[in-house]
């Protein structure tokens, strides 16, 4: 995510802020908890499917998001049934030559940093002591690239499925021993009586992300 190039608000406001900031992803939280869905697992049977497990990342940088922009974006691509998990900002879609259609609703993402004012340096090394650095927190809105038109083949394009083999070794040699027919695909497990087989789907759309 780009850092943005204004000058980070005073201490006071910052804490405010970031209290709010910190109230507000805490309600999305408890309301998809309340609502009986865990943000930080991949469920089956939704839209959400569509997307390759991956990190979320931003198109122009390659940079991935970290932290609490995780859950934020996996929540979003869920909800909205994005095929990819990569985002852009408003004005990174433009210096791409692309843009965000008309009447798209962004995702609010954030940044936490700090900085030393020039005057905390100064005094710092005028007393030899340690300069003390200012936290802040930003809000920042980012657009799927399903979102945006324009924009060049490469960056517009969906990610390639997960490989559908990634299983872990142990359960592979479960498998291997017990002699049951196991099937993947569809958006389910279960055993199938008439059958005598074992369905589950691909393992990147059950995995756990925590």
């Amino acid at each position: 995510m780009t850092r943005s190039a204004t000058r980070p608000a005073p201490s006071g406001r910052a804490s405010g802020d970031r209290a709010n900031l910190y109230d507000e992803i805490t309600g999305k939280i408890i309301a998809e908890l309340e609502a009986g869905r865990l943000p930080w697992v991949q469920p089956w049977g939704t839209s959400g499917v569509a997307a390759p497990l991956a990190l979320p990342k931003n198109a122009a940088t390659s940079r991935r998001y970290s932290g609490i922009n995780v859950l934020i974006l996996w929540g979003a691509v869920v909800e909205r049934g994005y095929a990819g998990q990569s985002w852009l900002t408003f004005r990174q879609a433009l210096e791409l030559g692309g843009n965000v259609r008309k009447g798209e609703r962004g995702t609010t993402v954030v940044y936490a940093d700090r900085f030393i004012p020039g005057e905390e340096r100064q005094r710092a090394q005028e007393t030899g002591k340690d300069a003390r650095a200012i936290h802040f927190l930003k809000r920042f809105t980012v657009f799927n690239v399903e979102q945006c038109d324009r924009l060049p083949p490469e960056i517009a394009a969906a990610a390639p499925p997960a490989e559908t083999s990634l299983i872990e070794p142990r359960v592979q040699a479960l498998i291997a021993t017990s002699d049951a027919e196991f099937r993947i695909g569809g958006e389910r497990a279960y055993y199938d009586v008439l059958g005598d087989f074992i369905r589950v789907p691909p393992p990147h759309t059950g995995e756990r992300f925590c």
